[in-house]
């Protein structure tokens, strides 16, 4: 029982021994890559990686950001490329959790009119509050500059308590029968 305890620290020991290593190496990996000002995508103006624990960036979830376009990119083995035109998304929403927030991380919910990819999430990316800020800006951007709108922006009037919803300017003490 005793070798059967001692092999099982061992193993622990190895186990956490190697986690701290893949901590210091992302680390210093990521420290390394933002020093020499090397981006992933050539004109990328944002790049991340899916986080996963402790924020870190082991995942094969990568995105970016340029001036007219978001990139997604999944997979190990089979990898599934993705892009979207920032016309054609039309709400960015930040969400973050309470272990989100603890990491410093944070989740964009984006609505998207892209027929291949629609409504998608970009989970658990750093610096959220400062990203969504940056969509927000180049997705307006982009749409002024393709002359997209929405309904929401042409401007049609709010209902008031006041109209006249049917149209028949009945709108005073009578009824429509002539009773009152």
């Amino acid at each position: 029982m005793e070798t059967l305890l001692k092999v099982l620290l061992i193993v622990v020991i190895c186990i956490a021994a190697a986690f701290i290593l893949a901590i210091v190496l992302t680390v210093l990996y990521e420290k390394k890559r933002k020093e020499s000002g090397k981006k992933r995508k050539e004109n990328a103006i944002w790049e991340d990686r899916k986080r996963t624990f402790f924020g870190m960036p082991w995942s094969f979830t990568k995105y970016s950001l340029d001036g007219q376009r978001f990139y997604l990119e999944r997979g190990l083995f089979s990898t599934r490329y993705d892009e979207v035109r920032l016309y054609r998304m039309t709400d960015v929403v930040l969400v973050r959790t309470l272990i989100q927030k603890i990491f410093g991380l944070g989740t964009l919910r984006i609505d998207s009119s892209d027929k291949s990819l629609g409504d998608f999430a970009i989970v658990n990316i750093k610096d959220s509050e400062k990203v969504k800020e940056l969509f927000s800006q180049k997705v307006e951007e982009q749409r002024k500059a393709n002359r997209v709108y929405t309904r929401e922006s042409i401007g049609y009037p709010e209902p008031h308590d006041d109209m006249d919803h049917d149209g028949f300017g009945d709108m005073d003490d009578h009824d429509d029968f002539g009773d009152n």
